[in-house]
């Protein structure tokens, strides 16, 4: 008879997950590989199989990765995001969207600013706290170096993701399931992970498959406007949540370049 694989997210928030199934000796109902949404403490059959050879069944053997999200998540392209920090600051923009150095391919919409160790870092947008990292204390880039990162993951209400990385050690300043607010002080930047000098990195991303995610264009409020494709080398003054409230609800501001 057909056996089941079954997937249970114990977690509070929406996972996005893929498994494989490696065995030469099943037979898989369907496709061997699926990626599925999982809400909340959801839990749901993934594949049905058999064994081939019944008489000499294997030990199951797969493969799993997943990331936070929703597989299906839907941005509003209009919504306005604060600059991930303090009112009236600015920092240069290392890489905008679509940099050649790094900024490619999943990561297209991402922006780097570049900014000192333990500069406050501010929350873009409204969300509740799925993940963070601050044990880390190396920064590189060889291989591998990613694994070293510090970050906060912000699960947002349409079940996108605000993610904020290369914090410093301890520079998580927010607790998993904390909900907080555009504006909020939530971390202080760092040099940790596949770096090369200290910066941020910021990007709302959609969950995609193998725990993998999709940048998404987002437009960030600044004092000077409204900034819809930052660039490289560009300073932008960040804007207050108060002015950021006045926007949605008056939309007064003006594009900048």
């Amino acid at each position: 008879g057909l056996n089941v694989l079954r997937a249970s997210n114990l977690s509070s928030y929406p996972l996005t997950l893929t498994v494989r199934l490696r065995n030469r000796n099943l037979r898989v109902d369907g496709d061997s590989t699926v990626t599925r949404t999982l809400a909340a403490g959801e839990a749901r059959e993934l594949l049905q199989f058999a064994h081939r050879n019944p008489e000499r069944p294997d030990r199951i053997r797969y493969s799993c990765e997943w990331t936070v999200g929703d597989l299906h998540a839907s941005h509003e392209d209009d919504r306005l995001y604060l600059l991930p920090y303090s009112e009236g600051e600015s920092y240069r923009v290392l890489q905008g969207y679509g940099s050649r150095f790094s900024h490619t391919g999943r990561e297209q919409y991402a922006v780097d600013f570049k900014m000192p160790e333990g500069t406050p870092v501010h929350a873009a947008r409204d969300g509740i706290v799925a993940r963070t990292e601050e044990a880390n204390d190396i920064g590189c880039w060889e291989d591998g170096c990613g694994k070293y990162a510090n970050f906060i993951v912000v699960l947002h209400d349409d079940n996108t993701t605000g993610e904020y990385y290369h914090l410093q050690q301890d520079g998580a300043l927010v607790e998993e399931g904390q909900r907080i607010r555009a504006g909020d002080l939530i971390g202080l930047s760092g040099n940790t992970g596949h770096t090369t000098t200290p910066h941020l990195h910021f990007a709302v991303y959609r969950a995609v498959d193998w725990g993998n995610t999709q940048s998404i264009a987002v437009r960030f409020l600044s004092s000077d406007g409204i900034v819809s494709f930052p660039r490289r080398g560009r300073q932008y003054p960040a804007a207050s949540a108060d002015e950021l409230q006045r926007e949605i609800l008056g939309g007064a501001a003006g594009q900048v370049d």
